[in-house]
C-alpha cells in the first residue's frame, strides 16, 4: 500500500498499480463518473490539461493532499493550484480582484495561473501556508467536464518533483502513483501555463509561459517583472 508525505499508508487504495481509463474510446459522461468517484474517495487523479497532464485531488480533503505530495514527492513548501471549472467560479475565489475582472473579460480561459489573496475558507495546507492562492481554467472539454462533476481541484504538473512534465506521450511508469491516469492523447503543447502575481496594486509576472507577457500586457493594461538577483563580484 502507498503512503502519504508523513509516512502513513494511503487507505483508499486497494493496490500499488495505477488503474487507466482511456478517455479517447470511452464515453465523456461515463469518464467523468468513474472520475468523480476516485476524486469522492481521497483519490488522486492524472488529468489533461491544454499544457501537460497535471495530478489532482479534493482540496478540502486534508488526506488526499497528503497522498498526493507523497507520490509526488513535493516539497511542502510548494504550494497546489486551484483549478476551476469556469471563470465565473475562479470569480467567486478572487473575492472581488480588479485585475481578474479583467482577465475574465479579456482573457480567460487560458493557460495561465492568477495568484490572488487566499480566501479565508481556504486552508492554508493547500497554498504551502503562503497568503496567496493559485487559481487555473483549464479549457479542454475533460478538463473542464471534471471539474465541473468533482467541483475545484487542488492541481499541480503530474510529475516526479524536478522530472520532466508529462504531455500524454512517453513512459507513463514514471508518472507519480496516482489513483488513476486518465488518457486522452497528446497535450498539444510543449508550453507551461503562465503565472501572474495579482494579489498586489500592480499585475506581477512570476512566468512566462503559453500566454506570451504581451497578452499579459494587453489584458491588465500593465505589468511589472520579477526584478532580477543582483549578486556582488565577491
Amino acid at each position: 500500500m502507498r503512503s502519504d508525505r508523513n509516512g502513513n499508508a494511503h487507505p483508499y487504495l486497494i493496490a500499488d498499480i495505477m488503474q487507466t481509463l482511456d478517455a479517447v474510446s470511452r464515453p465523456l459522461d461515463e469518464c467523468v463518473e468513474e472520475i468523480a468517484r476516485v476524486v469522492f474517495a481521497s483519490g488522486t487523479v492524472i488529468y489533461p490539461t491544454e499544457t501537460t497532464y497535471v495530478i489532482g485531488c479534493d482540496p478540502f480533503d486534508s488526506a488526499a493532499i497528503d497522498h498526493l505530495y507523497g507520490v509526488k514527492r513535493r516539497p511542502d513548501a510548494k504550494p497546489l493550484t486551484f483549478h476551476v471549472a469556469s471563470v465565473e467560479e475562479l470569480l467567486e475565489y478572487a473575492g472581488g480582484n480588479p485585475f481578474a475582472t479583467l482577465a475574465a473579460r479579456r482573457l480567460l480561459p487560458a493557460a495561465v495561473v492568477l495568484l490572488v489573496r487566499r480566501p479565508q475558507f481556504i486552508d492554508g495546507e493547500v497554498t504551502a501556508g503562503l497568503p496567496t492562492l493559485g487559481l487555473r481554467v483549464p479549457h479542454t472539454p475533460i478538463a473542464t467536464a471534471i471539474l465541473a462533476r468533482c467541483g475545484p481541484l487542488a492541481a499541480t504538473s503530474a510529475n516526479i518533483s524536478g522530472e520532466r512534465a508529462y504531455r500524454g506521450i512517453g513512459d507513463t511508469n514514471e508518472l507519480p502513483s496516482a489513483d488513476l491516469l486518465v488518457s486522452a492523447g497528446p497535450t498539444g503543447s510543449d508550453a507551461e501555463p503562465s503565472i501572474v502575481d495579482i494579489s498586489g496594486s500592480h499585475p506581477l509576472l512570476i512566468r512566462e509561459g503559453a500566454v506570451s507577457a504581451e497578452r499579459l500586457r494587453e489584458t491588465f493594461g500593465e505589468l511589472h517583472f520579477v526584478a532580477p538577483k543582483i549578486r556582488g563580484s565577491q
